[in-house]
């Protein structure tokens, strides 16, 4: 019995941390409380997101994505990215098939579903992430700053949060050499 109990710590001791996940709503979506409700007119959530202090970001989900769950399952639960995702940014789901308005930054007011055709997105989950300024004239695709297209694991996805926070993006390092360079340090943590 105590060989049994000794082996279940050790795959405990070595295994990732096991979250509890999120729930799915009635439209076949995750529910995470880092999800901000709003009329999804992105010029609108701009401002509330620059109120908070925080930065915005579209995730475009849809219903049956293996990756959407992989992320709100695996990715988005482990605490030090769902509070960043809580804390530092302000996100708004679009539902790739949805037929909710969105108003975009230019003003066209279309469904979700045309948003993410405007958007050209091919993939879920889909992240954009934006400026805390955004020209009147320019669509989502046009002002974000990165797009992070797919799934990803926990530390490419805590290495891209934090480059957008740091706006890596306006800095000399790229994405891929700033997360490889992040990324050793990171690995040699967990082991």
């Amino acid at each position: 019995m105590w060989m049994r109990a000794m082996i279940a710590a050790a795959v405990l001791a070595v295994s990732p941390v096991m979250v509890q996940a999120e729930a799915v709503g009635d439209d076949g979506l995750h529910i995470a409380p880092w999800l901000n409700d709003t009329f999804r007119d992105l010029r609108e959530d701009l401002d509330e997101a620059n109120a908070n202090g925080q930065r915005l970001a579209i995730i475009i989900e849809q219903r049956g994505c293996i990756y959407c769950t992989q992320m709100h399952e695996e990715v988005f639960v482990v605490p030090e990215i769902e509070e960043m995702l809580t804390e530092d940014f302000f996100f708004v789901r679009i539902n790739m098939h949805g037929s909710t308005e969105v108003t975009d930054f230019d003003g066209e007011m279309m469904s979700e579903r045309d948003a993410a055709r405007r958007w050209r997105t091919l993939f879920t989950p889909t992240i954009l992430f934006f400026p805390e300024d955004v020209p009147e004239d320019l669509t989502a695709t046009e002002a974000a700053v990165v797009t992070m297209p797919g799934a990803f694991e926990r530390w490419t996805t805590f290495n891209m949060l934090t480059w957008v926070l740091d706006k890596g993006y306006d800095g000399e390092e790229d994405f891929q050499r700033y997360h490889a360079r992040m990324l050793q340090t990171q690995l040699s943590q967990d082991n």
